[in-house]
């Protein structure tokens, strides 16, 4: 993940869908975006997937009421960022990937201007999802080097 330099960068906002919540990414250019196909993904969005943005943990600010909550699984604990009045799940981080946030693209003001750069667990994707031609695309995880790669700007 390239570091982001704050005489280049650019601010970029967002926030939960009842606006208590709000956010900014000092960031060198709007990120690219990932689709994960996962089931728990499915299950915590409420649709066929969860399109996210990785960014540097220090260029994110938040703003308002938030509501933690911890998932922990066998080889890491999800650190889950919630608006306290709408529920709304806003960010993530966690213990395998250390000073990185996982930013809900969907909160993103400006989120119809997102590039989708990549697909992951495509293996439980909807039948329906037709990936463009060419996307980059994993049945499950994609290897960390591809991910960081075709994530950078």
């Amino acid at each position: 993940m390239k570091e982001h330099d704050a005489v280049t960068a650019e601010i970029f906002e967002g926030g939960c869908r009842c606006g208590a919540v709000r956010y900014r990414l000092t960031l060198a250019a709007l990120p690219r975006s990932y689709a994960c196909h996962c089931h728990q993904c499915q299950r915590w969005s409420g649709s066929a997937f969860s399109q996210n943005l990785f960014v540097p943990e220090t260029a994110l600010s938040v703003t308002g009421p938030l509501l933690h909550y911890d998932l922990t699984t066998a080889d890491r604990t999800s650190h889950q960022h919630l608006c306290a009045n709408c529920h709304a799940r806003v960010y993530n981080t966690n213990t395998r990937r250390p000073g990185i946030a996982v930013v809900r693209a969907g909160t993103l003001d400006r989120s119809e201007e997102l590039t989708c750069a990549l697909h992951i667990y495509t293996s439980s994707k909807q039948a329906w999802v037709v990936l463009p031609d060419g996307a980059m695309a994993f049945p499950e995880a994609a290897p960390v080097e591809a991910m960081i790669a075709a994530l950078q700007v």
